[in-house]
């Protein structure tokens, strides 16, 4: 069984986290604490210019402080990276 990695993020937006280069399995994103308007972008590449493969928005009136979305391990093949913008943000990305 292979064991998920996790790299946690926590900065005021915008940012860029590379998480993992080459390839990888994105297993999921927890947002530990929800942020009004704050939006995450997570790309197959080394940096903002790869393939955009999600986009999680949250809303401007909350619903609820914790949310964890599953990506159900999806396949990236050049790398990981992950950009918050409109707030600052605390998620945590889990790998493979």
């Amino acid at each position: 069984m292979e064991t998920n990695l996790s790299t946690n993020i926590i900065a005021a937006a915008p940012t860029t986290t590379v998480v993992r280069t080459g390839p990888a399995v994105l297993a999921g994103i927890v947002i530990n604490k929800a942020t009004a308007n704050g939006v995450i972008a997570i790309y197959d590449g080394i940096d903002a210019n790869g393939t955009l493969k999600a986009t999680i928005t949250m809303p401007a009136t909350l619903l609820a402080s914790q949310v964890s979305l599953d990506y159900h391990d999806m396949s990236m093949d050049k790398g990981i990276t992950v950009v918050t913008s409109t707030a600052a943000q605390d998620i945590t990305v889990l790998y493979k």
